[in-house]
């Protein structure tokens, strides 16, 4: 099945917009899962779990997992073993590389750990992250415009009369390719209007609202498709306190989560 309506399909059966980013920083943990034999594992299984009737899919933000060497590595594939059927699973990873070493990791990300698609940086051009876009049923979010401060260091840079991120959308559109969405920052409404009044088609992976402080009212004022996803990472995996017991910091999670989706539903309309 192709991503984009496999993503279609699991936004509707789910009733959701909303993906939840899988940033397990150890330091953050809650008393109760450190304490157990894989922490990493247990405290991802745990949000996984109490989060899913809320969610569309899961982002893996795969640095948390390199951070812990094999083991990491070890617990990721573990967790992708285990995946819920009929969730979309995201790999945060931001590759893009010259083709015989983006073929290796497509072959990693996609192959073998079975993710349905992947973050890419755009720097070195479409060539570098052909051999992704050549996984038919798999799916790319290049980097457009993101919601860190650095962020106009580079993508607000005009030449011309275009910016850069707007000449890396233009050329991805234009690549041939179809299995292409984009990364766009939440602080960036107006931006994403422009994008998804032009091709109401293009799928968006959406950061930045949460912890970072994006405006959900206007960014859903001004998306005009429906194949965006909303991720939430830090201000729903820690939403409890660390010493927190596990029955507390489970419903502090589930309850974070609700209200976001609820939010993000009840604005929609």
């Amino acid at each position: 099945m192709k991503y984009i309506n496999k993503l279609e399909k699991t936004i509707i059966k789910k009733g959701s917009h909303l993906i939840v980013g899988i940033d397990p920083d150890k330091t953050k943990f809650p008393e109760f899962i450190k304490k157990k034999k894989n922490p990493l594992y247990e405290f991802c299984k745990f949000v996984i779990n109490i989060t899913s009737d809320f969610v569309t899919g899961y982002k893996f933000n795969v640095a948390f997992f390199e951070a812990e060497g094999y083991k990491g590595i070890e617990t990721l594939e573990q967790l992708l073993e285990e995946k819920k059927k009929d969730f979309i699973y995201i790999c945060d990873a931001k590759r893009g590389d010259i083709g015989n070493t983006s073929e290796q990791y497509a072959r990693a990300y996609f192959d073998k750990m079975g993710f349905d698609a992947i973050t890419v940086s755009p720097y070195m051009g479409v060539d570098s992250i052909e051999p992704f876009l050549k996984r038919k049923n798999k799916f790319i979010y290049v980097l457009a415009l993101t919601s860190n401060k650095g962020s106009k260091d580079f993508q607000k840079l005009l030449s011309g009369k275009k910016h850069l991120f707007e000449i890396v959308i233009e050329k991805f559109l234009n690549s041939g390719y179809y299995n292409i969405g984009f990364v766009m920052g939440a602080d960036y409404a107006k931006r994403i209007k422009k994008i998804t009044s032009y091709r109401r088609e293009i799928p968006l992976l959406i950061p930045g609202v949460g912890t970072q402080g994006g405006d959900l009212p206007q960014l859903l004022k001004n998306l005009k498709n429906e194949y965006f996803l909303i991720n939430s990472s830090r201000k729903i995996l820690y939403a409890g306190k660390p010493t927190d017991n596990l029955k507390i910091y489970a419903e502090k999670v589930r309850s974070e989560c609700k209200k976001l989706n609820d939010s993000i539903k009840s604005l929609k309309k």
